[in-house]
């Protein structure tokens, strides 16, 4: 329980750490269209490799714990990247989070707990 838990932790904190590295690559970019401009500069981008070695682990991380736990019990987890992602939008994006969407995160962790046991 506490193992998939602790896991589940780190694989959730990997993919929410690419989705920052995504968006800070995105934030350097031009505007999204299907050119040579925006493509080529996005593959000398280094947060978006960043981006993809966080996904990358991420999901080596998700491959161990899928084969060794119960997919019931694994895929829920996966919810906590939701309560990473709030953090880092405060952290690295300076947004306001409302108490509403405290309490969401709160709901959320409390599930992945009652669902780990």
């Amino acid at each position: 329980m506490w193992k998939l838990l602790s896991l589940s932790i780190i694989q959730s904190a990997l993919l929410a750490g690419g989705q920052v590295f995504l968006k800070f690559a995105m934030m350097r970019m031009p505007a999204f269209g299907w050119t040579r401009h925006f493509w080529g500069s996005l593959l000398v981008n280094w947060q978006f490799a960043a981006c993809g070695l966080f996904f990358a682990l991420g999901s080596l991380l998700w491959m161990y714990i899928i084969k060794n736990f119960p997919f019931s019990m694994a895929y829920p987890m996966v919810s906590l990247s939701y309560v990473f992602g709030m953090l880092a939008a405060i952290i690295f994006f300076h947004e306001d989070v409302s108490v509403t969407r405290w309490i969401g995160v709160l709901l959320i962790m409390g599930g992945c707990v009652l669902i780990a046991k």
